[in-house]
């Protein structure tokens, strides 16, 4: 029988083992091992984020067969936003519906692609505006990770959460 402590040792691996399943990413060790948003959990920087698409309804979505590029805000970007603006568009979900699906683009764009592109239409329905000629931005976004490849998709870090025209 296992003690408590052993059991939480357990859980810590398992813990630490998707994290380095997570960040094994750019190194094609664990490209399509999990979808986008087993990844987005594991990864430990997307809390926001999930939280955000649990309250959207939109987890089944992104565990769907796809391919998406999803270009995801970490929760750095997410704490930019005022506590009382974040809460009410985490109330609000038309708003924020149309603010998570801004962040998504049918297919899969690697890297590669996305910087020979200067601009990309989302499921949200408008399109991002990309800029190459500093890095690579996305509505002013900075991506800070690239091509974290998932079984149904690729995910791009950005450090701010952009939104959708009115």
């Amino acid at each position: 029988m296992k003690t408590l402590r052993q059991i939480g040792a357990l859980g810590l691996m398992l813990g630490v083992a998707l994290a380095g399943v997570a960040s094994a990413d750019s190194h094609g060790v664990a490209a399509g091992k999990q979808d986008i948003v087993d990844t987005a959990i594991a990864a430990g920087s997307f809390d926001t984020l999930v939280t955000a698409l649990t309250e959207a309804q939109l987890v089944e979505t992104l565990k769907g067969e796809g391919p998406f590029t999803v270009f995801a805000p970490n929760d750095a970007a997410f704490a930019k936003i005022p506590q009382d603006q974040l809460a009410a568009l985490l109330a609000d979900k038309p708003k924020l519906t149309a603010v998570l699906t801004y962040h998504v683009v049918p297919g899969k764009l690697m890297a590669a692609d996305v910087a020979g592109m200067s601009s990309a239409k989302t499921v949200e329905g408008q399109s991002l505006t990309i800029d190459t000629s500093d890095g690579v931005r996305v509505d002013g976004a900075r991506v800070v990770k690239a091509d974290i490849e998932t079984s149904n998709g690729v995910i791009h870090v950005i450090d701010t959460v952009v939104m959708p025209k009115p």
